[in-house]
């Protein structure tokens, strides 16, 4: 009995002392929030204090102390999320997540972003601001690399912490320019209809088509391998660790239209959702400069940022910048291929992408003129008929990370608008408010002519020369509009209209948002930050309703069953808003996803029409194509003796969107709620290991709002009848000048990407509701609620 006792005694001990040990681990892995640290490269005492939701507010004696400052507590809170995004371009993620990644390293690797990332650096001159505050963020960085704990994420992957350099800074920025295009999801599949279909059916897409376009002719194997890269570019980017970006609302109101007579600025950018979530928040004081910053994770310049003078924001621009040439080899020689002056050697790279628990992969990319061939990116594109990839991204000298430091260091309005001009890709839009009562957006991007008949959503004729751009234009051609007599700027990523006398090519969504923005903000006059926050968080689709109305005058509703009315019947009560209580956004999008999946899967096939799906143009169709009376899509090919029409087809997809929701949901349509099918989730790489989850993903959760409202909450069709949230508002922002000291942000997670973190997601709730807090700048205030940091320097 003493032996058991013992025995007991000693197991009891040896909990204990585990119990102790990981609770000192784990708390070791908490970001320091207080105390006293010494770091290089300080020259004065520095003070960071972390307010109640974490956010670091530093106030330094000049900017290069406050940019070490800012390294250091950026990687404590975001190295993990830092790792994964100087990894992704470079093609570096499958020395941690193995022969998964393999596909999306050798796609990103064969881009060009490493080497023009390169060249940037060479020109980068090393006086100049922006290399020395580069410089100095890489310092904070490296020093908490070196000196602080490393991050669960690390230990669990089994990898080591490698120091920050330059490049991976300009690597960042070269995939966030990636990331923003929709050119590698839509031009393979609109040439793919094009030869497939035919024109008749491809002018109805309203894209600018005209019958007289010049277009290469394509055989079999081409249109196989168009299909083939549609499809991976989508794969690659879904799989991808690092979320993308998607779309984003602005406005901007003047003081004629706001009930103080300041400025008031509205901004949220639409990315993939992920947990951490994308942006860290940062506020910096020196005697010089101040700036409330919203930050990339590895880039010492905020993209947004407002101080007591001036903000700005962004959105997607959704130019074309990207485009697609099928390249003529040599018939006697492969390594060379036709141009206008004759036939040219192909340039070529040789990479080795370094997998887990697996060989070195060795990849081979070849450029033309063009640039790079993807044949050689993506496995699936056979290697007969190679196909360049031009971006502007790749064409021109890198100047967004000098953009960014001259927007963020703005004194007046037309050193934002020369930050703007700097921009070559991706393709913004800037918007600005200040002070001074000054409203503004400007366009960034390099636009480009091309020859009369040559349109770029086609894979364009690499050989021949005339398919190449024909003019630069400069920016003063761009879209813009400085202090309009409407009295507001606002963008939705739509159309913008010319000022070069001619059409911006590009992939600009559906009016739906731009619509519901103009419908509130033109009547009124007297807006304020309590009716700001309301539209920004506003759930209704000014376009929806009218869908609706279009179906019930061709439709015979006697035709359809009582359950079938009684679902017509919520419909046509609809107002359009899209709240987690509602029925009708439950019905309407199944009935959305059918009409869709009936009008076109038939002439495209299953996998062209996923694919259809994924681009803009399947959301630009849904109001154009239900007004068509007589259009060729309406018509199912698969029927014989028979011509379907508008009314059948839509019926149709009516009675087999309730028979699909009774047997999803029951028979009882006031149980149809919108909650139980859109759900937001935010996804952690690791949170894919099923033990894991619990710890690193934050939800999932009912989410108000939809697709294409302002409150953007995006997500993919499918026939699962669920509706996934995996994209929306990164933040809510707005800026009001008149109480610059009280406005107001929201953050979809937290502050932290440390899951030890306290900040990890205590915004998550809030942000769901709707909510805000304070996006605090008064120093007094600050002190009040935060723990305080202070960094001296090594003597």
């Amino acid at each position: 009995m003493r032996l058991l006792k013992k025995i007991l005694l000693i197991i009891a001990i040896l909990i204990i002392l585990i119990l102790a040990g990981g609770w000192v681990y784990f708390n070791s892995l908490k970001p320091d929030y207080s105390g006293n640290i010494t770091l290089f490269g300080i020259e004065n005492e520095t003070s960071v204090y972390f307010d109640d939701y974490g956010i670091p507010h530093i106030y330094a004696e000049n900017q290069y102390d406050a940019t070490t400052a800012l390294g250091y507590v950026h990687a404590q809170d975001r190295l993990w999320q830092m790792e994964l995004m100087r990894r992704i371009a470079p093609g570096r993620l499958s020395e941690i997540f193995g022969k998964d990644m393999l596909k999306t390293d050798q796609f990103f690797a064969s881009l060009g972003i490493e080497e023009t990332s390169k060249k940037s650096i060479e020109k980068l001159d090393t006086n100049s601001e922006v290399y020395k505050l580069a410089t100095a963020y890489l310092n904070g960085v490296n020093q908490f690399i070196e000196n602080g704990p490393t991050p669960i994420e690390f230990t669990l992957v089994g990898i080591e912490k490698e120091q920050y350099q330059l490049k991976d800074i300009y690597n960042i920025l070269g995939y966030m320019s990636f990331s923003f295009a929709m050119a590698q999801k839509t031009d393979p599949l609109l040439s793919v209809i094009k030869d497939k279909l035919g024109d008749d059916y491809l002018k109805e897409l309203n894209i600018n088509y005209s019958p007289n376009t010049t277009i290469i002719k394509n055989s079999k194997s081409t249109l196989d391998n168009f299909t083939a890269m549609v499809s991976s570019v989508n794969a690659l980017m879904e799989k991808s660790p690092v979320p993308a970006f998607i779309g984003s609302n602005s406005w901007v109101v003047s003081p004629n239209k706001t009930s103080t007579g300041k400025v008031i600025f509205a901004n949220d950018p639409h990315i993939a959702y992920s947990q951490p979530a994308v942006w860290y928040e940062a506020h910096i004081v020196t005697p010089d400069y101040e700036m409330y910053g919203y930050h990339l994770a590895g880039v010492p310049f905020p993209l947004l940022g407002h101080n007591r003078n001036y903000a700005y924001g962004l959105t997607m621009f959704e130019n074309d910048d990207i485009d697609f040439y099928k390249e003529e080899n040599d018939p006697s020689d492969s390594t060379k291929y036709k141009t206008p002056n004759g036939f040219e050697t192909y340039k070529t790279t040789t990479k080795t992408i370094k997998v887990k628990d697996a060989e070195d992969v060795t990849i081979t990319v070849r450029n033309s003129r063009h640039g790079p061939i993807m044949n050689d990116a993506i496995e699936t594109i056979t290697q007969s008929e190679p196909i360049a990839m031009s971006w502007i991204y790749t064409k021109f000298d890198g100047e967004v990370l000098d953009a960014l430091y001259t927007i963020s260091r703005a004194t007046e309005m037309k050193d934002v608008k020369k930050g703007a001009s700097m921009i070559h890709a991706p393709g913004l839009n800037i918007m600005y408010g200040d002070a001074k009562g000054n409203v503004a957006w400007w366009a960034s991007g390099k636009l480009y002519k091309h020859n009369p008949n040559v349109n770029t959503k086609f894979i364009l004729n690499g050989a021949s020369g005339y398919d190449d751009p024909i003019e630069y234009l400069d920016f003063s051609e761009n879209p813009m509009a400085e202090n309009p007599t409407w009295n507001y700027v606002y963008s939705a990523n739509n159309q913008p209209d010319s000022i070069a006398g001619m059409l911006y090519p590009g992939y600009y969504l559906s009016e739906d948002r731009a619509k519901r923005i103009v419908q509130l903000l033109e009547p009124k006059n007297n807006w304020n930050k309590e009716s700001m926050s309301a539209m920004i968080n506003d759930v209704t689709s000014s376009v929806a309703p009218t869908i609706i109305k279009e179906f019930a005058k061709n439709m015979d509703y006697n035709s359809f069953s009582k359950s079938e009315q009684k679902a017509i019947d919520v419909l046509q009560l609809w107002d359009g808003s899209n709240t987690i209580d509602q029925v009708a956004p439950t019905i309407y999008n199944k009935w959305i996803y059918l009409y869709l999946k009936n009008t076109f899967e038939d002439e495209l096939g299953e996998k062209l029409f996923d694919q259809f799906l994924a681009t803009h143009l399947s959301k630009r169709v849904i109001a154009d194509q239900i007004k068509k009376d007589s259009s060729i899509w309406w018509d199912n090919i698969n029927t014989k003796n028979k011509i379907e029409t508008r009314k059948e087809i839509l019926s149709k997809s009516m009675v087999e969107a309730v028979a699909f929701l009774e047997n999803q949901l029951r028979n009882d349509i006031k149980g149809w709620n919108w909650e139980k099918v859109h759900t937001l989730e935010h996804k952690h790489p690791l949170g894919n290991v099923a033990a894991l989850k619990s710890y690193f993903n934050v939800g999932p959760f009912p989410i108000n709002g939809a697709r294409e409202v302002i409150n953007n909450q995006s997500f993919d069709y499918n026939n699962t009848g669920l509706y996934k949230v995996i994209a929306g508002p990164s933040t809510r922002r707005i800026i009001d000048f008149s109480d610059i000291e009280n406005s107001i942000s929201i953050l979809p997670t937290g502050q932290s990407g440390n899951p030890f973190s306290k900040h990890y997601k205590d915004q998550a709730e809030m942000y769901n509701k709707g909510e805000f807090r304070k996006m605090k700048m008064n120093e007094e205030e600050i002190k009040k609620v935060s723990t305080k940091l202070t960094i001296s320097p090594i003597k």
